[in-house]
């Protein structure tokens, strides 16, 4: 299975203290999404996106601009450096 990568990548908390996580790519994306405990509206939103993204129905920068938005609503983004 082939990755589908965007750019840039969204950075994330992680549950590491001080290390961040660049992810770049939809599957990572839908990775991260699974580990977070909080879902609102915008991380749903985000998982129905990255499903249709890896299904090609979407392209991967769609997937990359829900998973910032609910990265940002669950206070889970991080400014790139």
């Amino acid at each position: 299975m082939a990755s589908h990568w965007f750019n840039p990548p969204v950075y994330v908390k992680t549950d590491r203290p001080g290390l961040r996580f660049g992810v770049s790519h939809v599957e990572a994306a839908s990775e991260q999404l699974l580990k977070w405990t909080k879902k609102g509206p915008k991380w749903a939103y985000a998982v129905s996106v990255c499903r249709a993204a890896l299904a090609e129905e979407v392209p991967p920068q769609e997937a990359r601009k829900a998973f910032e938005a609910a990265a940002k609503e669950e206070k889970m983004f991080l400014p790139p450096v």
